[in-house]
């Protein structure tokens, strides 16, 4: 199976400005998240951006980084942009999309969110972690995966929500924003319309959900540290600062 990876990265962050470009032990953000890919090795790695910039960055570091236009709506359809433009003759049968502001995720973690595809009929495969915190529970900003389990370690997704769900005992999961997408099942989602629950929700994923495509979810232990604000810059130049 011949994957991509494709990692967006866009500069205009409000918390933190020009994040892709910050310094993390001596090397941009967006080439330390490259090097966690191309680690993983699951397939060739690109950048895309709408900065040139950023692209100079990568490419100065030996990686691969595309141009896109900036007025997309969603790193999905920079994505999609994308893979047009690097593999314009539909060789590729996957993508993983990996955030741009990853910079200490293990390799490990985006192969995991490749063995969903273990079963032909996923359309797509994500991550997802049980929540251990009480506060994460209810916090609309922790996007939980309401799903049927399949296995200890995997879940097929029924919903998302920012809600506290489902009711009653047992776990509560996590929902990681990692993707892994068949070619097909993208190009058939970045052509549908908002749907009515993304919308509600604020929540991409409802979408492909809305139009019985088929999202399972691979249950991982870590949530990878997401570069938002300066805390979170500092907290990843420790870890990286010891790696």
């Amino acid at each position: 199976m011949s994957t991509l990876i494709l990692i967006p990265a866009r500069m205009a962050s409000t918390r933190l400005p020009g994040k892709p470009l910050a310094d993390i032990a001596g090397k941009p953000m967006i080439v330390h998240v490259a090097q966690r890919a191309a680690e993983s090795g699951l397939g060739r790695v690109v950048v895309a951006t709408d900065t040139e910039s950023v692209a100079d960055a990568v490419r100065s570091h030996g990686f691969e980084a595309v141009m896109t236009r900036s007025d997309h709506e969603s790193g999905s359809d920079r994505i999609f942009e994308a893979l047009g433009t690097v593999d314009p003759r539909g060789e590729v049968e996957t993508v993983v999309n990996v955030q741009g502001d990853l910079p200490t995720i293990d390799p490990a973690t985006i192969q995991a969110a490749f063995r969903p595809f273990e079963d032909k009929t996923v359309d797509i495969a994500t991550l997802g972690v049980e929540i251990a915190e009480e506060n994460e529970r209810n916090n609309p900003n922790v996007v939980k995966i309401v799903g049927s389990p399949l296995s200890e370690t995997r879940l097929r997704a029924l919903y998302f929500t920012r809600a506290t769900a489902p009711w009653g005992d047992g776990p509560l999961y996590h929902h990681i924003g990692l993707y892994a997408y068949r070619r097909a099942a993208l190009e058939r989602f970045v052509a549908l319309k908002p749907s009515v629950l993304e919308r509600r929700e604020r929540l991409e994923q409802l979408r492909a959900l809305e139009a019985s495509m088929r999202i399972d979810a691979e249950i991982i232990q870590t949530v990878p540290l997401g570069v938002d604000t300066p805390q979170d810059l500092e907290r990843a130049r420790e870890i990286l600062s010891r790696a």
